[in-house]
């Protein structure tokens, strides 16, 4: 009897999971990760998937958001065009009194002592504002000139020039009374060897962290006769007030050199953050000024304007639970405020955003995903891809286009197939001559709207090395 010949079996590779963007040498990071993750997200990790879009809230402003900040974190409050507004029954409308506020970043900080109720403190260098949940005013004796409002041990604080402020004790419309003891009102000089001015100013649960562009301050203490100035380093700074957020106890700063964590008790670091440094190297170092850091309470969003943009074009996102990185693309915020569990992004179009939903206010969400090079034992074999499958699952409405190429670097792809429908194990042959003779051969998904890729597996034959 004539059996039929044998058909050699070749192990597949497999790969399920995804470990988000890596900017460093592509021929030598894991397999799991992307030279290329734009607009997908870590929320199915170990899976790969799309992104959140955005709901818009209310109708956008005719100029950009200069702040957003939360009353008492139950209402939304933004500024744009020199007025505030606040979020109500679905539509922003003016406060009584908030009008002539420059277009200056605002900060914002919830403050009780002294006043009838918790009110919203607002400053940005030129005004001094408080919102009581009614209307915009003065804040009485705040001084001229005053930025980068906070609260911290009971009393408001705030920088003009060299110096820091703070009122009386648990007054926060007194910034002048001096009576010789620990109630007073007050300030401290923050000397640096450049002669450079304090750019931000972030409260912690036991110290205040003071920011020069090349230098980071602590003040601990509770009361003046008490504070102590510390200097942590005159090496690494902030870019500006808006790029220093506190996740679980860790603050997280961008500066010009790199994204730092900050734990407190010991130097700043940013090895974490190295994968993704190229964005920081690569920024529009011109526009600096508009680049800001947001939480959730999970994700750490960083907006950067890349090249030549002069508003942040790019959102490098780190989920600190995986500790993976994703790049979001197709927003423009310029600044952000986390109230209750949801995060809020204020545009430079003057759009107010929640990331929610599976659009970006009704459009689908272009993504793209780009292997690293896979290579033989050798980097000097040569391999042949025969199939690949895709175990997927594509929303109705949405795609995802599998190419490959065997380029390493270069933009030049070869499709392979266009998949729609829902959960599914995709086999696709693979175009023998499209690859033939390569050292190096990548795989690129690409596509939009909801998608899901749970494994992506490959048959590969390495060539004798010769």
């Amino acid at each position: 009897m004539n059996y039929w010949p044998s058909v050699k079996s070749k192990k597949p590779t497999i790969q399920r999971e995804f470990r988000g963007v890596n900017k460093l040498d592509s021929f030598s990071i894991g397999d799991s990760f992307a030279t290329e993750a734009t607009n997908l997200t870590s929320s199915k990790y170990p899976a790969l998937t799309t992104r959140l879009g955005f709901s818009l809230l209310g109708s956008g402003f005719v100029a950009a958001v200069n702040g957003l900040g939360a009353w008492k974190d139950s209402e939304l409050q933004a500024i744009s065009g020199g007025t505030w507004y606040k979020y109500s029954g679905g539509a922003w409308s003016g406060v009584t009194g908030g009008t002539g506020l420059a277009t200056a970043d605002a900060s914002f900080a919830n403050f009780k002592g002294g006043f009838a109720g918790i009110n919203l403190i607002m400053a940005n260098g030129v005004v001094f504002k408080k919102y009581d949940g009614v209307s915009v005013t003065n804040l009485a004796t705040a001084p001229a000139g005053g930025n980068y409002v906070e609260q911290f041990a009971d009393r408001l604080w705030c920088a003009v020039g060299n110096d820091l402020k703070y009122t009386a004790y648990r007054v926060g419309d007194d910034w002048t009374t001096i009576n010789g003891d620990d109630a007073d009102s007050g300030f401290i000089t923050v000397e640096s060897p450049n002669g450079e001015t304090i750019n931000g100013v972030k409260a912690g649960l036991s110290a205040m962290t003071l920011f020069k562009p090349s230098s980071i301050h602590k003040l601990m203490g509770y009361a003046p006769s008490d504070y102590t100035l510390i200097t942590v380093t005159r090496e690494i700074g902030v870019l500006n007030n808006k790029c220093a957020v506190t996740i679980q106890g860790v603050m997280y700063i961008l500066d010009d050199t790199g994204l730092y964590k900050y734990y407190g008790s010991t130097l700043p670091d940013k090895s974490f953050s190295e994968v993704v440094q190229y964005y920081i190297d690569n920024m529009n170092k011109a526009a600096s000024s508009t680049c800001f850091l947001a939480s959730d309470g999970r994700y750490l969003y960083a907006a950067i304007p890349m090249a030549m943009a002069t508003t942040p074009d790019t959102l490098i996102v780190y989920d600190t639970q995986f500790k993976i990185w994703y790049v979001y693309k197709d927003w423009s915020p310029t600044c952000g405020v986390k109230m209750g569990n949801d995060l809020y992004l204020g545009e430079s179009t003057g759009k107010v955003i929640k990331p929610s939903g599976t659009t970006d206010g009704g459009l689908p969400i272009a993504f793209k995903w780009v292997s690293k090079p896979f290579g033989s034992g050798s980097m000097n074999q040569r391999i042949r891809w025969y199939r690949t499958w895709l175990v997927v699952d594509v929303a109705p409405g949405s795609y995802v286009t599998v190419s490959v190429s065997n380029e390493p670097i270069l933009d030049s792809w070869t499709t392979v197939q266009t998949i729609t429908g829902t959960l599914q194990s995709v086999r696709m042959p693979v175009n023998l001559g499209a690859l033939a003779m390569g050292n190096w051969l990548r795989v690129k998904f690409e596509g939009a709207g909801p998608v899901t890729i749970y494994e992506w597996d490959r048959e590969q034959e390495e060539m004798p090395l010769i």
